[in-house]
């Protein structure tokens, strides 16, 4: 008890004998950086580290790193931009990084390897096969295609959003937009079909939603591609399971059949923001 008693007189004389700018300083807390050198600092910061590391230090580094003008100012230096400038992006954090993470998730998309990375359902005829564009695609870096032959040729690639970098709690609070596209082309002298279908499955592999147009008959000899984009498509969604093919109508031997190219599904920002 004396200890005590001596430590506690000790402090106390050692207050009185501070001048009252040293207890200011003493009582003042230690200053934090203004909000817009933080932010400047974590414009040069790796995105990922701004969210999983910087805004774990304190609250205020995580207003920051949450704020929507860290991340539209983000957008702005990396060029992500809205197309229509009127329609803000709800969540500038979400617009960011879907616009940073856009790819096709589809492995080889235009038989530059082969028929590698699908899987084959039906290889009628002459089964399928990859060949040059026999009429010049719009886009010249395109200088292969998927051809089909006199019988069905169908085949599929299954993605899993989560092993592509998309957690289940992401897609379902956020629903991004999931867009498909294909391009399909016919021989000039010949007749065929085509079809495509693409699956939104739950971690089950059982059906959300579905594109499935009608059998597509070209009439023209010209490149013509099909988009669909899924939206609101409500909680559960793992996987993709793109699947498209088709044949001649003539029976002709060889690979008169359908040709298509350039096959993409994205997750990306809302249709309006893009």
């Amino acid at each position: 008890m004396k200890r005590k008693a001596m430590d506690e007189s000790h402090n106390s004389d050692y207050y009185r004998r501070q001048s009252p700018n040293q207890r200011a300083a003493a009582a003042t807390p230690e200053p934090v950086l203004h909000p817009y050198i933080l932010e400047e600092i974590f414009l040069n910061l790796p995105p990922r580290h701004v969210v999983h590391l910087c805004r774990l230090v304190c609250y205020q580094w995580k207003e920051v790193a949450d704020s929507e003008s860290f991340w539209r100012e983000r957008c702005r230096r990396e060029g992500y931009h809205p197309c229509d400038a009127s329609k803000v992006p709800k969540d500038w954090r979400m617009f960011y990084f879907l616009c940073r993470e856009r790819r096709n998730l589809l492995r080889n998309p235009r038989g530059e390897q082969g028929l590698n990375g699908w899987r084959i359902l039906k290889n009628g005829g002459d089964q399928w096969a990859v060949h040059g564009p026999i009429k010049p695609h719009p886009d010249k870096t395109i200088q292969s295609v998927f051809v089909t032959s006199f019988g069905m040729c169908t085949k599929m690639q299954l993605i899993h959003l989560e092993k592509e970098g998309y957690n289940p709690s992401f897609m379902d609070d956020f629903q991004p937009d999931i867009r498909i596209s294909e391009w399909y082309n016919r021989c000039r002298d010949c007749g065929c079909m085509y079809d495509i279908c693409v699956e939104l499955l739950d971690e089950r592999k059982e059906l959300i939603q579905r594109f499935a147009p009608e059998t597509v008959y070209p009439d023209v000899d010209e490149w013509k591609q099909v988009t669909h984009v899924f939206q609101n498509y409500g909680p559960g969604v793992r996987y993709i399971c793109f699947t498209h093919g088709g044949q001649d109508t003539r029976y002709w031997k060889g690979w008169y059949g359908i040709r298509i190219t350039e096959s993409c599904v994205e997750i990306c920002p809302p249709k309006d923001t893009l």
